[in-house]
C-alpha cells in the first residue's frame, strides 16, 4: 500500500457556494467533522480543531493554506501547536468544487503522510485512521449540506 494520498470525490446538491461554506466556516464544519472549530478561514490563519468534549477530547492545530470562495479551501493540520505549519509536522487536505449540474462535486484530497517520518507501524496506523474518519466524516457533510438547502 502507497500510504501516501487520501482521495475522495462525492457530488453534493447544492451550489459551490453553499458547500464551501461548510467546509471552510467553523459554525458549519463542526455540524459534519469536528466537535468545535477555531479558524479563521482566510490564508495564513491559524487555529483549531477540537475531536470529543472533556478528558477525552483532541485537539488539532489548522493552518488555512487557501481560501478561493466557491471553488477551493485548503489547509494544514495536525502540526504541533508551537510550530508553523510545513511539510514534514503537517498533513495537506484540499476541497476542489466544481459546479456540476444543479450541485457541486467535491474532491478532497488528503497528502503529507509519508512526509511524517513516521515508522512504518506508525504511518500504517495513521493512514488508516484518516481513511477510517474521511469515511465517516464526508457522508456527514453530504447529508448536513441536503439539510441546511431543505431548511432554506
Amino acid at each position: 500500500m502507497e500510504h501516501g494520498r487520501i482521495e475522495r470525490t462525492m457530488y453534493v446538491e447544492a451550489s459551490p457556494e453553499v458547500v464551501y461554506e461548510v467546509v471552510s466556516s467553523p459554525t458549519h464544519l463542526k455540524e459534519w467533522w469536528p466537535d468545535d472549530a477555531d479558524l479563521e478561514p482566510v490564508p495564513g490563519a491559524s487555529g483549531t480543531l477540537t475531536f470529543g468534549t472533556g478528558e477525552d477530547r483532541d485537539i488539532a492545530s489548522i493552518t488555512v493554506i487557501d481560501a478561493e470562495p466557491h471553488r477551493l479551501f485548503s489547509f494544514r493540520w495536525t502540526h504541533p501547536a508551537d510550530e508553523a505549519a510545513t511539510v514534514g509536522n503537517s498533513l495537506y487536505v484540499t476541497f476542489e468544487l466544481a459546479p456540476s449540474g444543479d450541485g457541486t462535486t467535491v474532491r478532497m484530497t488528503e497528502t503529507g503522510f509519508r512526509e511524517m517520518g513516521w515508522e512504518i507501524a506508525v504511518l500504517e496506523q495513521q493512514y488508516n485512521d484518516h481513511i477510517s474518519g474521511w469515511d465517516t466524516y464526508l457522508p456527514r457533510l453530504g447529508e448536513y449540506v441536503a439539510r441546511l438547502v431543505a431548511s432554506r
